[in-house]
């Protein structure tokens, strides 16, 4: 897909505040640090769209992008962050579950996990809740620049094991910083939406 248009949409909090369901959407899911912006950014080739915030945590909302007018990349809340309140986490639960429950018109939810570690709980929790509402799921491993690519392959194993993936469900290795695995999960997007172009800006 040639990116001629990416900006952002509008934050909602309920389904009465969501845009209108006229287009496909890709969503982000991960912890509160795993790199969902920086993601967003590399993937649109823009530096500041998807804000980053300097407080794991502080994304409280589901923010909407709109890309060439076609599609929309749906930022939802992250988890994880130790210091968020229990009521402030079941609150951000229940913006993603009704997220997941009504939007009709989600094509795929990328769960990122840090290639580094092993998913946490709530990263197993969110892939499994994933998949309890009949979502496609791509996992996306970050921040793969930090090991050497003889690693990958092992990191990857690991991670498909500690999640219980189903293995028609892929991982990619990703980098914000290099842009490692951009044009393959491109490809993986316009193969859903029936573009066969090749990615280029």
């Amino acid at each position: 897909m040639i990116i001629r248009k990416a900006e952002y949409s509008t934050t909602a909090v309920s389904f009465s505040q969501y845009p209108a369901a006229d287009r496909p959407e890709i969503a982000f899911a991960g912890r509160s640090n795993v790199g969902k912006s920086s993601l967003i950014n590399a993937m649109l080739n823009r530096k500041g769209l998807a804000r980053i915030s300097s407080e794991p945590g502080k994304t409280r909302t589901i923010n909407f992008y709109n890309i060439n007018d076609i599609l929309y990349f749906v930022d939802l809340p992250g988890y994880g962050y130790a210091k968020v309140s229990k009521s402030e986490k079941k609150n951000w639960g229940k913006i993603i579950e009704e997220y997941l429950f009504n939007r009709n018109n989600l094509i795929d939810v990328l769960l990122l996990v840090d290639i580094r570690r092993e998913p946490s709980e709530d990263d197993k929790i969110m892939y499994a809740w994933i998949k309890s509402f009949k979502r496609n799921v791509t996992v996306v491993a970050t921040k793969c620049d930090k090991i050497s690519k003889g690693r990958h392959a092992g990191q990857i194993s690991m991670i498909r094991r500690c999640l219980k993936m189903d293995e028609s469900d892929k991982v990619l290795p990703f980098s914000s910083e290099t842009k490692y695995g951009r044009e393959e999960l491109w490809r993986i997007f316009d193969g859903m939406l029936g573009i066969n172009e090749l990615f280029r800006v």
